[in-house]
């Protein structure tokens, strides 16, 4: 049985509000995976945050949050879905929670070899 979860991609930042490509993929990215979850029966985007990384405050973030109801076939699909659409693809780290009663994310997916790690 599947269950939901949030999924969370994330992007790397220059600086805490992003410049305007930021803004524009940010746009994108959304409009896209809400086309594409909705189609597939599989979700939609919650929202998103931008700013530093709380685990590496030096660090700037964009965090789209989605709500995913089958992780094994939405993870693909998201991944998909950005590498189609070029939609920097090559920067992304994918994590997922549970949605009822998770406390920490699970790194699932990161473009860059060698990350094992995941933080909002």
């Amino acid at each position: 049985m599947n269950e939901k979860v949030w999924l969370v991609v994330q992007y790397p930042l220059k600086s805490a509000k992003g410049s305007k490509r930021d803004e524009w993929l940010r746009e994108k990215v959304t409009e896209y995976l809400n086309l594409f979850l909705a189609d597939a029966g599989l979700g939609y985007v919650d929202g998103f945050d931008m700013g530093k990384n709380m685990a590496d405050p030096a660090k700037y973030v964009l965090n789209l949050f989605c709500v995913v109801t089958d992780e094994a076939r939405g993870i693909p699909l998201v991944k998909r879905v950005l590498k189609d659409h070029r939609l920097d693809y090559t920067r992304i780290t994918i994590a997922t929670m549970p949605f009822d009663g998770g406390e920490t994310y699970t790194l699932k997916y990161a473009a860059k070899k060698g990350v094992t790690d995941f933080s909002l």
